[in-house]
This record gives C-alpha cells, structure tokens and sequence, in this order.
C-alpha cells in the first residue's frame, strides 16, 4: 500500500493521451506549465533578458577605453597600441572557449539554473579585477578568467527555447539574442562614458579617490552591479531540466504522444553523437564566421571611431562613441521586440539571416565614406550605419540560434549549445587579435595605392561577411529535415 501511494505521488497521468508527469521533475512541472498556460512567459523572458544582457556587456565594454588602458601601462609606442590592445580583448574569447562545451555539459547533467548562478558569481569577481588591472599581464589574465567562467549564454539560450511553447520560441530567442546584442552595444557605451571618471568629472571624482588611480574601474564597477541584479533574477527561475530515471525528453505536456511530438520536431530521442549531426556542425561553421566577423568589427569600430583624422579616424572621444552605442542599443532593443518576430513568420529563420548578411555588406561599404564627412552630415551618417549594422548582426545571429536549436532534443541542447559557445568563442579569439592587428596594418599604410589606411579594414570586414553568406547555401549548409 505504501509503495502504492508513493508511485502515486511520483507520477501523474494527467489526460488520456497518457502523457506522464511526474512530480518531483521540475522539467515535467515546466511542461505541465506550458499545456496549461498558452501565452508567453513573460516573467522568465524577462529574467532570462536580464541575465543575457551580462553575457554581452563585458565583452566589448572595454573597446572604448582599451586604446587608452594599454597606453597607460606603457607596454608599446602609439602605432602599436592596437596590436596589444587586441591581445586583452582575445584573451577573454580564449578563456570562454576552452570552457564552453563544459559548462554545456554541466548544464545538461545538473541543470540550467546552477550553472546560470554560479557563472554570474564568478563573472562578478574577475569583472572587478579586471577593472583593477594595474599592468599588461593582470589585465590579460583576468580577462582569460572572466572568459572561462562566462559560461551563461549557451544554457540561456536552451532555457529560452524550453521554457516557451513552440510558437513562442523565436519570442523567446530574440529576447535573449537582443539582451546579448544590446549587452554588445551599451558595453562599450558604459565603458565610453565612465571611463577615466577623475579626468571626466571632476566635481564628483577627486584626484585622490579610488576611481583616479584606477580610471577604468567604474566601467567594470557598473557591470558588476549589474551581473548581481542577474544573480539575483536568476533565482528566479524555475528549472526546466527532466530529472527522472524513466526519460528525459522534451515531449511532456504537449497533448500528443511523446513518440509522435518528437518525430515531428526532430527525429530519433535516442543519444546520438552530436559531431555527426550534420545539421547542427554545419550550422554552428556558418555561425562561427559571422561571430568572427562580429567581433572583430566591435573591436575596430571603437578603434576606428578614437582614432585621428589623418589616420581615416573620426577623432571621437570616448564619450561620443558612448552616445552613438547608446542610440544604436535603444533602437535595436525597440527593432527586437516589435519586428524581429513577424519578420522571421514570414521569411523563417534561415532567409532573415541571409538578407540581412547581403545587406550588412552594403552599410560596411559606406564606412570609408562616412570617415569624410564632418558636423551633422558625420554625426547622422554614423548613427544610422551603426544602427542599421547592429540590427542587422542581431537579426542573423537570432536566425542562427533558432536554427541550432532545432537540430537537437532537450537532453542534448545543454552540450550543443555548449559546442556552439566553444566553437564561436575560438573563432573570436582571432577577431579582436586580428582586427587589431588590421587596424595598426592600415595605420601604416595611409599612402598605399591599393586599398589605402581603412579602406583596408572594411574591405576584409566584408569579405568574410561574403564568406559567410555564400556558406548559407548548400552543400555548407544543412538543414534539419523537417525545416527543408
């Protein structure tokens, strides 16, 4: 009688399509959730956006200042600042890579919750010490530790995709991809703008505070602050990880049997090799070149924008860099939340993300031309280019995860994403390390006869960006059968 009511409490047939829940799963309670409650979770959504939004904002709010940082340790003379300079950003994507497959792992063995908390914890930490950073070495190295504990981003985003019904997920991945897009952005607008606060703000910064012997401390002060918020949030959320021994799967509560639902979506439940899922390889290639691409041209918009006239530059302070960052985050934030959806309905995730790689190669040409220009004519110019450029890398890589998402089942979207984090995270160890590289190349090439100063780096910006597109064709990419 007692192992009776205890199978009883264990488990609960819920309609008479024998779906089982059980009660003690807290993936079975997210499932039951989603049968019962047909809007969007907003509440997750929300919390979710919070804690993606730090997976992007210590990742390139250093851009502005880094130019700055390294002069002050006095490592190199001035035309070589951009070659160190791209060390300290690589140095983060290095650490992020190495770590990203565990953290997937983790993520599908004890949950998307802990692994989301213990990530913020640490990202606080090394955040700080970075911002205290008093020579070269600290600086790179903390970056590498901050990189390697930044494990957050891939179990958002399969947490994303199981906490939403189906017809909710693209809702739920643009929130995510906007809060890391919008993270990408008002970073460095938060780094521009409290960057060397004593020379800055005077009245409110003395020379004897703390914020004067470490100028770059605020920034990194405020992103902490932040990622605590996100610590906070996150135990907010509900798992969404089965946890019993009979399965594993994602098909519970959807009103239909667990063999048929799993067909339609994916395929096979059993365990499979996931570097032989075709699909989901060929997609997380594609991805990779587009991040690569991303990244270094975060690095070299900031560069580029700081750097003098005679050099192709636009002789922006870091302020300005921070209010153009900062028009750019309100507008993509605005263009997530009320077209991003109805476009992908209508075109689908794959056609968003070649539309809008054909047309970032139209506004990156325009750079060159914008450098010219002075007054208004500069100040509208850049605003708009770096508005359009931002949507259009947030729409692609929305596209993409989309796509990653549905080559896998539950059990196995933890490690996918982790692969994808890895995969993503060593292409950009190149990104900011060669755009710098680039830029202090093109530098010193302001009289060549064939692709003079800038025209150099924007022309390699967009030939990988033509890469990218041309590989999201086949035979380079592949499709998971139920999206052909």
């Amino acid at each position: 009688m007692a192992d009776e009511n205890s199978s009883n409490r264990e488990a609960l047939l819920l309609n008479s399509k024998d779906v089982l829940y059980y009660e003690d799963c807290p993936g079975c309670r997210n499932e039951h959730r989603k049968r019962t409650n047909l809007g969007p979770p907003y509440k997750e959504l929300v919390c979710i956006w919070i804690v993606a939004l730090c997976a992007g904002l210590p990742i390139s709010s250093l851009y502005p200042y880094l130019y700055f940082q390294v002069r002050d340790f006095n490592v190199t003379r001035d035309e070589n600042i951009g070659y160190y300079a791209g060390f300290v950003g690589s140095a983060y994507m290095l650490g992020r890579g190495l770590t990203g497959v565990l953290w997937g792992v983790l993520a599908d063995r004890y949950g998307r919750k802990p692994v989301i908390i213990f990530c913020c914890i640490t990202m606080i930490i090394f955040t700080i010490l970075f911002g205290l950073s008093t020579n070269f070495w600290m600086a790179v190295s903390t970056r590498f530790l901050l990189g390697a504990f930044s494990g957050v981003l891939g179990p958002v985003q399969a947490y994303a995709t199981e906490v939403s019904r189906k017809e909710h997920q693209t809702l739920a991945l643009s929130f995510t991809s906007s809060a890391w897009a919008i993270g990408m952005i008002i970073g460095p607008a938060i780094g521009g703008f409290l960057a060397q606060p004593a020379e800055k703000y005077p009245s409110i910064f003395t020379n004897d505070s703390l914020f004067a012997r470490f100028p770059y401390f605020l920034p990194c002060l405020c992103i902490s602050v932040w990622t605590t918020a996100a610590t906070i949030a996150s135990f907010c959320l509900p798992e969404t990880l089965h946890k019993h021994k009979e399965t594993n799967e994602e098909p519970h509560g959807t009103g239909i049997t667990e063999k048929t639902q799993e067909n339609d979506e994916i395929g096979s439940t059993e365990p499979e090799n996931l570097f032989r899922n075709r699909p989901l390889i060929s997609c997380i290639v594609v991805y990779c070149v587009f991040s690569l691409h991303n990244t270094a041209y975060s690095e070299i918009f900031s560069l580029w924008a700081v750097s003098p006239k005679k050099f192709g530059g636009l002789n922006y302070t870091t302020d300005n860099v921070g209010e153009v960052l900062s028009i750019t985050g309100i507008g993509l934030f605005l263009f997530q939340l009320s077209l991003f959806q109805k476009l992908e309905r209508i075109l689908g995730p794959l056609m968003v993300a070649r539309i809008s790689a054909a047309l970032s190669i139209v506004v990156l040409a325009s750079y060159p031309f914008i450098a010219k220009l002075s007054g208004i004519s500069l100040l509208l110019s850049i605003n708009i280019a770096s508005l359009l450029k931002s949507i259009l890398s947030t729409s692609l890589f929305t596209g993409f995860v989309i796509l990653q998402n549905n080559t896998v089942s539950q059990h196995q979207r933890g490690a996918a994403n982790g692969i994808s984090l890895t995969a993503m995270s060593l292409f950009k160890v190149f990104g900011p390390a060669g755009g710098g590289v680039l830029f202090s190349l093109a530098q010193r090439r302001m009289n060549a006869s064939f692709l003079p100063g800038t025209d150099l780096v924007f022309f390699i910006l967009n030939l990988i960006l033509v890469i990218g597109l041309i590989m999201t064709f086949k035979p380079f990419l592949v499709l998971p059968q139920r999206l052909r």
